[in-house]
């Protein structure tokens, strides 16, 4: 029996044993959720190996499971959280498959040869104490949504983390969390691995971070985070968010964002090549990054216009936590790839964290619950980013941009009440191979959502 499964087996022996406990059960809910999607990625040409990238046009149909349980009463409560996660593969796959090798899209599990399984499942749980104001999460169940890590969930089904999280709200105004992470599951995979940096090859099994968000005002809120992936990197993080009243239904947002990484461990050391950062240009493979980025909104009614520009230093890309170059304990890189980070950047396609790579970005989006049309809601961004320093000097430097559009709607009322409909579109572009034969890439998303609340 694997260990996640034994210790989901002993959380549900504490849940058995607390079910009559007075609040674990009354403030408990359960839902499940719903989702299908429709994914297509088409490479647009070949790079200039003459590779064609992987063509790929899947559907996919997710269900997710929530038990979040309250919490037993005294000075000190019990809880438990459990979830289940089911993905089934409807119909089509990758093209394409044996012109170069690469690894397809991950949305869902793959078999040796590249095509979709059929189906696949994932459990986990997290044991819960609280004392006062301060909350310890420990398990396999965990989804942070922090500077420093948030958790992807961007195709059909979740990536979640095995470890422990406490967070402590003891101070008005102040949230404070500190955590250890050991394992993830990616967002197409069944199984648990540890961690790595995008682009690495090798497995780290300790991500420790600690850091707060203090609201000094009702409007204003500072930040600051630091974590460490042991033997890859060490990160500190500074943010600071302002809002600005100006009239009824008009407002300026400021959000600044500051990232400083450092090399940890085995990534400084020369005979250690498989903890290099080889994520474009980097001296020797070693993290060394500052990545700054600033957005200012200006909302006036349903309207919403967004500007910004994000600088990533010369001396090596943003690192972050992705496993998808990290090949598992059955040899395979089974669905463990997809990754968010805390940027405006991070988009459908690309996130701009490239080495040297300055980007310019907009966005407007609107409400249509402002013409009467509530549920509706439509964006469009675009971001183009230039300098990036490719993997040698004689390479020059590098461009790229992405242009995004979706439309959202919830339904509000009627049989269809909740059901939620999304349709993403993406282009990208560059003018060399930062993406080796995904160069040119333009993808589509439908999304259709519906959660169920248990009475």
């Amino acid at each position: 029996m694997k260990k996640s499964t034994l210790a989901l087996a002993v959380y549900a022996g504490v849940l058995a044993t607390q079910a009559g406990a007075a609040g674990f059960l009354d403030d408990s809910k359960a839902t499940l959720s719903s989702r299908t999607l429709y994914f297509e990625q088409d490479p647009r040409e070949p790079s200039s190996n003459g590779a064609k990238g992987q063509d790929q046009r899947q559907t996919a149909q997710g269900f997710l499971f929530n038990f979040i349980s309250g919490y037993t009463p005294g000075t000190v409560g019990f809880g438990l959280d459990v979830q289940g996660m089911y993905g089934l593969n409807l119909s089509g796959g990758i093209d394409n498959r044996a012109v170069n090798g690469s690894t397809p899209n991950t949305v869902s599990p793959t078999s040796s040869d590249g095509t979709p399984v059929a189906d696949w499942a994932r459990a986990g749980a997290n044991a819960k104490v609280k004392l006062s104001k301060t909350e310890l999460k420990v398990g396999n169940a965990l989804q942070p949504n922090l500077p420093i890590l948030v958790s992807n969930d961007g195709r059909l089904l979740p990536q979640t983390f095995q470890g422990g999280i406490v967070t402590s709200k003891e101070i008005d105004g102040l949230t404070l969390t500190a955590g250890k992470l050991t394992k993830a599951a990616g967002r197409a995979s069944s199984n648990y691995d540890d961690l790595s940096l995008n682009a690495g090859t090798k497995g780290s099994n300790n991500f420790q971070f600690a850091g707060g968000d203090y609201k000094v005002t009702k409007d204003l809120t500072v930040q600051y985070y630091y974590a460490n992936l042991e033997d890859y990197y060490k990160q500190h993080f500074l943010g600071l968010v302002h809002v600005l009243p100006i009239a009824e239904d008009q407002s300026f947002k400021t959000d600044l964002r500051y990232f400083h990484s450092t090399s940890d461990g085995k990534n400084g050391q020369t005979a250690n090549a498989g903890y290099k950062f080889n994520n474009g240009y980097s001296d020797n493979g070693e993290v060394d990054n500052n990545t700054w980025t600033a957005m200012f909104t200006y909302t006036l009614g349903g309207n919403a216009f967004l500007l910004g520009y994000q600088s990533v230093s010369d001396d090596g890309a943003m690192p972050f936590i992705n496993n998808g170059s990290v090949i598992d304990s059955r040899g395979r890189n089974e669905g463990e790839g997809g990754a968010s980070v805390y940027l405006f950047t991070d988009s459908m396609i690309g996130n701009f964290t490239r080495t040297g790579e300055q980007t310019r970005f907009g966005q407007y989006s609107y409400d249509f619950a402002r013409l009467g049309i509530p549920g509706l809601k439509a964006a469009v961004a675009y971001l183009k980013g230039d300098q990036i320093r490719l993997q040698t000097a004689s390479l020059g430097r590098g461009s790229e941009w992405e242009r995004d559009m979706r439309v959202d709607y919830v339904f509000q009322e009627g049989l269809m009440k909740g059901f939620g409909v999304t349709l993403r579109r993406a282009n990208l572009r560059t003018d060399s191979d930062l993406y080796g034969s995904q160069a040119n890439v333009d993808q589509t998303r439908l999304i259709f959502n519906y959660t169920y609340a248990f009475k």
